[in-house]
């Protein structure tokens, strides 16, 4: 008899404690060996042994009796196979807790002191305020900010085992709607990260990674200004979808703008730039709403997305609401004033240019 044949025969065995699926159909025909006038069956069993066991190996070893001519002997043996836990498609190691994420989006800068992770935290809020599951990962390790401009100071996330033995998942904070994370929550007030690049980019990984995100429609990640290293190490590890870029309008700013764009436009980066932003647009004084001042210039935002090819997402006026909200940790974009329906507008555009 061909194996073909045997295993045609075996499928007559049937698992009583398995909705009546055949040993074939459960996989458990480990090995078939044919020889001259022995055929040996191996069946495989879970590392915990299966009370049914010897029933299966009587069986297997009648129906051999029933299908092989009397002048072939055969035989049946059990051995233990640990099974294996199925891999989730399309997910690289380490990847699992991203899999319900659908857009994870960096906001970065060409130098720091641009106002930055203030834009990325009312871009949270602002798109919570649509409606939208969200989540911040605050990426800058020499200048966490999330936790005081969120009002999360002092907080410490919780943490439960997670599905492979011996590791744990971080819960995230939860407010205004967002689920926030940042390397601030585990750091005292004051104490320096004097970290060398590798031992950033593993803490890094390792607080986007090993948090438990859950269904998110955005994940934002504030990284630090600049290029180097951290920003190569988290796009190539982090399935980041793309980038918005924060300046200002004065031409020392716009002039890394360039730098961190070519960054995201090299090859061995390659993601798409969805927009600039222009923080600090103008001055408004908040008895005066309707008066603008551009103290850092005029229009540089808009003349460096043209020149780069990408869309200039939003423009941010300066008001001194911002800088006592951010203090304050009650982000401005929870708010309805000028400033706060800019991120508004600055968010529909994103939500729109993503579908």
């Amino acid at each position: 008899m061909t194996k073909e044949e045997i295993l045609q025969a075996l499928r007559e065995v049937h698992h009583p404690a398995r909705q009546d699926r055949d040993i074939v159909e459960l996989g458990m025909v480990h090995d078939i060996e044919i020889q001259e006038n022995k055929v040996s069956v191996t069946l495989g069993f879970p590392k915990r042994r299966d009370p049914l066991t010897e029933y299966l190996v009587g069986s297997t070893r009648a129906a051999l009796i029933r299908h092989l001519p009397s002048s072939v002997e055969s035989e049946v043996k059990a051995v233990v196979v640990e099974e294996e836990k199925p891999k989730k498609k399309g997910l690289a190691l380490g990847l699992e807790q991203l899999a319900e994420v659908r857009h994870i989006i960096g906001v970065a800068s060409g130098k720091g002191g641009v106002g930055k992770s203030t834009v990325a935290v009312n871009l949270a809020c602002a798109l919570a305020r649509m409606g939208y599951r969200v989540g911040l990962a605050d990426a800058d390790v020499y200048g966490p900010s999330v936790p005081v401009m969120t009002g999360t100071e002092g907080a410490v996330p919780a943490a439960e085992p997670g599905e492979e033995e011996g590791k744990e998942l971080i819960l995230p904070l939860e407010k205004y709607g967002v689920k926030w994370m940042s390397i601030g929550y585990f750091a005292e007030r004051g104490q320096a990260l004097i970290w060398r690049g590798p031992m950033a980019c593993n803490a890094l990984k390792q607080m986007i990674l090993q948090v438990k995100w859950g269904p998110l429609d955005y994940l934002l990640i504030d990284m630090p200004p600049g290029t180097g290293d951290i920003h190569i190490s988290l796009v190539q590890d982090i399935p980041m979808e793309g980038a918005v870029i924060v300046t200002t309008p004065q031409d020392v700013a716009l002039a890394d703008v360039e730098k961190g764009a070519n960054m995201f436009r090299n090859e061995n980066v390659n993601r798409p730039i969805f927009g600039l932003v222009e923080n600090m647009a103008w001055f408004t004084p908040e008895e005066h709403p309707d008066e603008k001042y551009y103290i850092f210039g005029k229009d540089g935002g808009a003349r460096m997305a043209e020149q780069l090819g990408i869309d200039l997402l939003g423009r941010i006026p300066l008001v001194q609401g911002i800088r006592e909200s951010g203090d304050a940790g009650e982000p401005v974009a929870l708010g309805s004033r000028p400033d706060g329906i800019a991120f508004l507008e600055l968010a529909g555009r994103l939500a729109e240019k993503l579908g």
